[in-house]
């Protein structure tokens, strides 16, 4: 069901999308479903995980990841639209994937620290596949 203010499906559709997700892989924390503000629309931590921002921080954080990704749009007509980004931390690898089907919305989806790329790409390419 589309939620008739913001042409966004309603709050149940994202959560089931976040659940999903974090069914990809034992390695995701967290999964967040933001809007190209920050603001998040769904989010889920897994199971027996200590979240490593507090709730200010993590709301800072997805603010700056989402005007990050504003501003890589500013290029897309040179380079192309961002399929992901990969933030590698030392505690943490955050991964962003723009939606293909919902304009705006981005997959803010932390992992394990131990993960190769090759498992973050698996990742990422699950997610795309689940966001059709």
């Amino acid at each position: 069901m589309e939620n008739k203010y913001t042409n966004h499906p309603s709050k149940s559709v994202y959560h089931d999308r976040c659940v999903a997700f974090l069914n990809i892989s034992e390695k995701i924390r967290y999964v967040g479903i933001i809007n190209r503000f920050g603001r998040t629309l769904s989010g889920k931590l897994r199971k027996n995980v200590k979240p490593l921002l507090s709730p200010e921080k993590a709301r800072d954080e997805r603010f700056i990841e989402s005007m990050r990704q504003q501003l890589r749009n500013s290029f897309e007509s040179s380079i192309g639209k961002t399929v992901f980004s990969i933030t590698k931390n030392e505690f943490v690898t955050l991964v962003l994937v723009p939606s293909k089907t919902n304009d705006g919305v981005l997959y803010y989806v932390t992992v394990d620290k131990d993960v190769s790329l090759d498992e973050a790409n698996d990742i990422i390419n699950k997610i795309i596949e689940i966001d059709g």
